[in-house]
């Protein structure tokens, strides 16, 4: 299955499985290059399907992805209005 087809069956964006692989979440095969397409076995994604804890870990850390990257972009939100303030 290609990137968006293995998101598609897990219920996940398929910019979350780039970010899956670079947790180590989630193995593509063989060993691909970084910028080149992924592919997954469907017996695999299979099993994480009905893997209550995978599922749960990825979510979280999918959730604390945003979190983090939305308090950077806040942070910096923060020091912008403060300097022009200024």
């Amino acid at each position: 299955m290609s990137r968006t087809q293995a998101a598609d069956y897990l219920g996940f964006e398929p910019d979350h499985i780039t970010l899956l692989i670079k947790a180590g979440l989630l193995k593509p095969l063989g060993r691909p290059k970084s910028n080149s397409d992924k592919y997954f076995a469907a017996v695999k994604l299979a099993e994480l399907r009905q893997d209550e804890q995978w599922l749960s870990r990825a979510t979280q850390f999918i959730s604390q992805h945003w979190q983090d990257k939305n308090a950077r972009k806040s942070k910096c939100s923060n020091r912008m209005a403060l300097t022009t303030k200024e």
